[in-house]
């Protein structure tokens, strides 16, 4: 799989700005088909850094209903990737 592919973007909210500060992690919405393995290579090789550690969950769809029609928001897959102390990815600090 391609390493555009893998990432499919960056999640910047609360809890990943708070992660970001403390313990250096940041949070990517990943190809769904994609494994801990190419997640953490490809942020390596987007973004010049080194990986630790890579966690990966799956977030189900959320139920939503309009009146009396009942749908679902599509499911996706999260990746939290931890990086060695002292490495940043510039674009989100917006240095």
């Amino acid at each position: 799989m391609e390493m555009h592919q893998v990432i499919k973007k960056i999640l910047v909210t609360e809890k990943s700005t708070a992660a970001r500060e403390e313990s250096n992690k940041y949070f990517f919405e990943v190809d769904r088909r994609a494994n801990k393995m190419e997640i953490g290579k490809a942020v390596e090789k987007l973004f010049n850094v080194k990986v630790v550690d890579v966690r990966v969950m799956q977030v189900l769809g959320k139920k939503k209903r309009m009146g009396r029609n009942v749908g679902q928001k599509r499911s996706w897959k999260k990746a939290i990737v931890t990086l060695v102390a002292g490495n940043r990815i510039e674009i989100i600090e917006g240095a």
